[in-house]
């Protein structure tokens, strides 16, 4: 949901760049942090209540306290999403790339030193895992915000203004259908997920569906990272008034995702029956991957297409 409503900052963000009204991409960024923050607070009841609603549902009491105790830890990480998104669809438009590049390799970095001291070396299990990830979610926002307080930005970001706190019911009511359109794309995995743990081998079924997913989720990065490029560029060339551009830059990135999508989709087929042996060693498991590769390889070929496209889609909904 925080994903799809900070795309709504990118559309106003990259039109405002290429339309050289600097100023007001400051004042955009102010906005979307007030209403991504109001939507954390509004969504935090979900997450402390998740146990006992996944219960009452019917899941399984032992994994219902599990997701609990995770979402629990998701707090901190939903807030810290609020600055992440938002900064990094600021500075994506335009074209601060190397920072917020420089700021994951160092989150990275961080996240795999501490993921293996405080479960490994600690033997801190699930403690340490979410300790690690929330340390790891919050250090690129505090970097970014250094870089943009500190004069990354000079023509863009101006400092704090209160004009950031007027007109914010169009931008909510955008940053709504964004959100929205992104949510109706992805929650069909959530629903799956869901739907698995009613299925009477449900540790089995959540296992290998939890693969599919991760394979699938991995693939998924490098359209989502066309995403981003392809949003930005066509708000960039219809704030100049380029529409021909925007066209040309719409058909190359298209054609360059699915063609990275098709090898992906050959290779999936090819190696189906091992790709789960990277996760697992059950052989109960690797065998119910197996059988699910097929249809996780026409997702992935799917969805090398889909997101590029929403993209566009997003950027053309921004500009009506």
């Amino acid at each position: 949901m925080q994903l799809g409503m900070a795309s709504a900052l990118e559309m106003l963000c990259g039109q405002s760049y290429g339309a050289k009204q600097y100023h007001m991409m400051g004042i955009s960024l102010q906005r979307s942090w007030i209403i991504l923050t109001g939507c954390a607070v509004l969504m935090l009841p979900i997450f402390v209540f998740t146990e006992p609603l996944l219960v009452f549902i019917g899941q399984d009491p032992v994994i219902s306290a599990v997701a609990g105790t995770i979402s629990l830890w998701y707090i901190p990480v939903m807030f810290a999403c609020v600055f992440s998104f938002t900064l990094q669809m600021y500075l994506q438009a335009q074209s601060k790339n190397m920072i917020i590049t420089y700021l994951a390799f160092v989150s990275l970095g961080v996240h795999l030193f501490l993921s293996w001291l405080l479960t490994v070396r600690l033997n801190l299990g699930l403690d340490g895992i979410m300790t690690s990830m929330v340390i790891a979610m919050w250090i690129p926002v505090f970097g970014q915000l250094i870089f943009v307080f500190c004069g990354g930005c000079p023509l863009t970001w101006t400092g704090f203004s209160s004009v950031a706190l007027t007109d914010l019911v169009p931008v909510l009511r955008l940053s709504l259908s964004s959100g929205v359109m992104l949510c109706l794309e992805l929650w069909y995995n959530t629903i799956l997920v869901l739907l698995t743990g009613y299925m009477r081998n449900a540790e089995v079924a959540l296992d290998a569906l939890s693969i599919c997913l991760n394979i699938n989720g991995w693939e998924m990065m490098i359209s989502i990272g066309f995403l981003s490029a392809i949003g930005v560029r066509v708000a960039n060339e219809l704030g100049a008034g380029s529409a021909r551009r925007a066209k040309f830059a719409i058909i190359n990135v298209v054609a360059t995702s699915f063609s990275i999508g098709l090898v992906f989709f050959i290779f999936f087929l090819f190696f189906r029956g091992k790709l789960s042996y990277i996760f697992t060693t059950s052989e109960e498991v690797a065998a119910a991957v197996a059988s699910l590769s097929p249809l996780l390889a026409f997702s992935i070929l799917l969805n090398s297409v889909q997101p590029v496209l929403s993209g566009v889609a997003m950027v053309r909904v921004g500009k009506v």
